[in-house]
C-alpha cells in the first residue's frame, strides 16, 4: 500500500512539474545525465510511474553538480546500481519534455536492482522499449541499436526542435 501511494504522489509531482516547467522554464535548459547499461542484447529502463513511459536511467542535475555526479546519483536513485566505466557517448539538447541539455553515458553497474518512487528498473530489448520511450529521449534510438560503443562523443539537435519550427 504504501509503494502505491509513493506511486501516486509521483505521478502527481512529475505531471505537475513537467507542465508548469514547460510553460515557465524560470531556470533557463535544464541539465541531465543518463545511463546506457547494457546485459547481453537487452538495455536497463525505467518504466516510469508517472504514466509518461520508459526511460533511460538517470535525470536532471541539482544545482552546479557535474554531470558525472547526476550520473552516479541518479543511477544509484532509481536503480539501487553503482556506476563504473563512464564513456561519454552523446550529448544533445531536447524541448520535447522540458528545455535539457542532456550527456549520455556508456556504463558498468554492479549490485542489485531495486524500485524506487520514480519507477521500476527493467531490462528490454530495443524492439520493446521503442514504442514506449520518452520523446525526449528517442533521439537515442539509433545509439541503443548499436552494439557497445566507445567514445564517439558527439552533439545532435533533437529531432523534436524541428517539429515545431516545421508546424509554424
Amino acid at each position: 500500500m504504501l509503494d502505491d501511494i509513493k506511486r501516486r504522489i509521483f505521478w502527481i509531482f512529475a505531471r505537475t512539474c513537467f507542465t508548469l516547467y514547460r510553460r515557465f522554464p524560470v531556470f533557463g535548459r535544464l541539465r541531465a545525465s543518463l545511463a546506457i547499461i547494457r546485459r547481453e542484447d537487452r538495455i536497463l529502463v525505467i518504466v516510469r510511474n508517472d504514466g509518461r513511459g520508459l526511460s533511460l536511467p538517470g535525470g536532471i542535475a541539482n544545482w552546479r553538480e557535474p554531470e558525472l555526479e547526476t550520473l552516479h546519483r541518479e543511477v544509484r536513485e532509481e536503480t539501487g546500481l553503482k556506476v563504473s566505466g563512464e564513456e561519454l557517448q552523446l550529448r544533445y539538447y531536447s524541448t520535447a519534455d522540458v528545455p535539457c541539455n542532456t550527456s549520455v553515458f556508456e556504463v558498468q553497474a554492479t549490485g542489485e536492482l531495486k524500485n524506487s518512487w520514480e519507477g521500476s528498473p527493467r531490462w528490454m530489448t530495443v524492439a520493446e522499449l521503442e514504442p514506449r520511450l520518452l520523446p525526449s529521449q528517442r533521439p537515442l534510438l539509433g545509439l541503443l541499436g548499436k552494439t557497445p560503443v566507445v567514445n564517439h562523443a558527439q552533439t545532435i539537435q533533437a529531432e523534436h526542435n524541428n517539429r515545431g519550427a516545421q508546424s509554424q
